[in-house]
């Protein structure tokens, strides 16, 4: 592609460029000198996984990687032991050096499930931060003002609030800017959201004298609640590592509205076929429930393959259209003394792992939501024989059946 057709792949997808006329001259550079493009992107690994979310801007840097330029992927072990503070109405809790350790290994497995592990390098940012001595941070920490940094929203809100900002937060978006540096990027990617913390990277690098850094920014994904941004504390997300049953049922629960930003954010599907997929929708030809279970089905496959795609389709259909038990329930074991007894199901549901403590899964009963072996269960105080087979199920998609430890 020349630079401009590689412009127009970019920016599909893509909220703001910032500059569109710098990163079209940093492509004819490339181009005419042979030399690819540095990109950067960085994620703290401060939970375990990654959703759908995280998902729309890896699959723009993956845009970059099919036009043949350099994809460094920075996991923050340094920068995720303060966390960023966009967005937070209150110092985050700092993590210890293993638990971002832990979660750095699995983000690795998770971020190849979208990059060519063959094109993608991966850094840790405590391999340069770690090493800076007192001098070097304060001559960092001079680069920038106090005042700017209160610009900020989430700083600003803070202080007009009277909540407590700590210092080392402000450290965070400058240690952002600097790996920057260190990498010499010319593009760094993120959500909108990350739009101060790009910024101080193009700031960082013209004070060291390096020509700054494109700041490319994708639109925040709401999640499957269709309120508010995805998150994994909301609950309203798709985990890219979660079962294939999972992910088809979840994306199931999108809003109808919300499909399209889903197909154009979330699949591979080209923009042709999109459009096709949004006129049928629009105009009626195709009926929504059908448009979502394709959905569901191409973002199964990207994360499990077409085989798990094609059975999560089948194990849906028979569970939600024709109220037929899945296939290969999970089994459970629970602790033999309980055999034969009468047990609240409450309590067998928090045993079995389909509530995460008593108090959910007595709320889930209250709720009407749970049934045993195909009943509902419509007392709460209700209990039941724990036996051998028991078929507990929770909601539309979480099933489990009992066995015992000897």
């Amino acid at each position: 592609m020349n630079a401009e057709e590689q412009l127009e792949l970019i920016k599909r997808n893509t909220e703001e460029i910032i500059t569109e006329e710098e990163l079209l001259n940093k492509i004819k550079r490339s181009i005419e000198q042979k030399k690819l493009l540095r990109c950067k992107l960085g994620f703290d690994p401060s939970a375990p996984d990654l959703h759908l979310g995280h998902a729309v801007v890896l699959n723009k840097i993956r845009d970059f990687q099919v036009l043949g330029h350099h994809v460094t992927i920075i996991l923050g072990d340094f920068t995720g032991r303060i966390g960023d503070p966009t967005g937070r109405s209150e110092t985050r809790k700092q993590l210890t050096e293993e638990e971002v350790k832990a979660n750095s290994l699995t983000y690795q497995e998770q971020l190849f499930k979208i990059l060519d592990p063959d094109k993608t390098e991966v850094v840790y940012n405590s391999s340069w931060l770690s090493k800076m001595d007192f001098a070097a941070v304060i001559e960092l920490a001079g680069k920038y003002t106090v005042a700017r940094m209160l610009e900020r929203e989430d700083f600003s809100k803070r202080y007009r609030e009277g909540h407590a900002i700590g210092v080392h937060e402000f450290f965070y978006p400058l240690m952002q800017g600097y790996d920057s540096i260190v990498l010499e990027a010319d593009v760094e990617f993120g959500a909108t959201e990350q739009k101060f913390n790009l910024l101080m990277g193009r700031h960082l690098q013209k004070e060291y004298g390096y020509e700054p850094q494109v700041a490319l920014m994708t639109p925040v994904l709401t999640g499957i609640d269709g309120r508010q941004k995805m998150s994994k504390s909301l609950g309203n997300y798709i985990g890219i590592n979660e079962p294939p049953g999972e992910i088809f049922g979840k994306a199931m629960s999108i809003p109808d509205n919300l499909m399209i930003d889903y197909f154009k954010l979330t699949t591979r599907l080209e923009q042709e076929e999109i459009s096709r997929i949004q006129s049928e929708l629009e105009s009626g030809t195709s009926h929504p429930r059908d448009i979502k279970m394709r959905l569901a089905r191409e973002l199964v496959k990207i994360y499990h393959g077409e085989n798990k795609a094609r059975e999560a389709e089948e194990n849906f259909t028979n569970v939600f259209q024709r109220r037929q038990i899945p296939e290969n329930v999970p089994q459970v074991k629970l602790p033999g003394d309980l055999e034969g007894k009468s047990v609240n199901v409450w309590k067998l549901l928090a045993l079995a792992g389909l509530a995460s403590s008593n108090s959910e899964a007595r709320r889930l009963v209250k709720q009407g939501g749970v049934k045993v072996n195909s009943e509902k269960v419509l007392d709460f105080d209700s209990e039941v024989s724990a036996t051998e087979g028991l078929l507990l199920q929770v909601g539309r998609r979480k099933f489990a059946t009992i066995t015992f430890s000897e």
